[in-house]
């Protein structure tokens, strides 16, 4: 049967992976930056516990580094602009898909719906339509009984704060948990990201992908040509093409 999760439960889980994106960013080190965060990779435990799960794409994060320059990976929907368009990772790349989540737990409905009238498919303009008509608490879960209307309008907040289209825009995550907790306001300095004023963004985001994935396999395509060109004199040592190991794990 389904799993109907009051609003306690679900303000909690925010919260918690909130605190567990903290950790991970602030306070591990080397800090790691989880490179795919979203709704299936928030695993609850017996009591409802949020858990973090799957760092098969998890990246260490040298603190001396403004940014990781790396391919493309994580789930269409999640992916944050600058980290979809020009492969530019930091943890501010897991703070937008925290953004997405946080309007998932709060409406309990994918961030994708085809299903759904066409303002509707897409959550975050969605999200966005109903904030700045001032209507942010029809995005709640029709299907809650009660719920905390100052701390589903807080969620909101923090998720379009979050979802921000400029990286230096998104809080960090410890102010994250600060707002979410009640300790600082949510602030209330949020624009239209610019890749939400014309919606082609829903079909360009995966065409950035693509092209981004496309770029980035053709440099390692050339890179390794020239390399094996360099070394390929009698005693050199075989190079690995990214391309033909790619069941690899990266280096991290």
């Amino acid at each position: 049967s389904d799993l109907h999760i009051d609003w306690p439960t679900r303000y909690n889980i925010c919260l918690a992976t909130a605190r567990g994106l903290a950790y991970l960013h602030e306070e591990s080190r080397p800090r790691i930056v989880h490179r795919d965060v979203k709704a299936s990779n928030i695993l609850l435990d017996a009591e409802l516990c949020p858990k973090i799960s799957d760092f098969g794409l998890a990246k260490l994060y040298d603190d001396k580094k403004t940014h990781i320059s790396t391919r493309v990976a994580g789930t269409i929907g999640y992916l944050a602009p600058e980290y979809a368009m020009r492969g530019h990772l930091t943890e501010k790349a897991d703070i937008f898909g925290f953004g997405i989540v946080a309007l998932e737990i709060l409406s309990g409905r994918p961030n994708t719906d085809n299903s759904l009238e066409d303002d509707k498919i897409y959550l975050l303009e969605w999200a966005w339509a109903l904030h700045e008509n001032n209507q942010s608490l029809d995005l709640v879960d029709p299907n809650l009984v009660e719920f905390d209307e100052n701390e589903a309008l807080r969620i909101v907040g923090v998720a379009l704060l979050c979802t921000q289209g400029s990286p230096l825009m998104r809080p960090p995550m410890s102010r994250v948990v600060a707002m979410l907790a009640g300790d600082i306001e949510v602030s209330g300095v949020i624009t239209r990201p610019s890749y939400l004023t014309d919606w082609d963004f829903r079909d360009l985001t995966s065409s950035f992908v693509t092209e981004s994935i496309q770029a980035s396999t053709a440099s390692e395509d050339n890179d390794n040509h020239n390399q094996n060109r360099i070394s390929s004199g009698p005693g050199a040592a075989p190079i690995l093409s990214p391309v033909n190991v790619s069941d690899i794990p990266e280096e991290r």
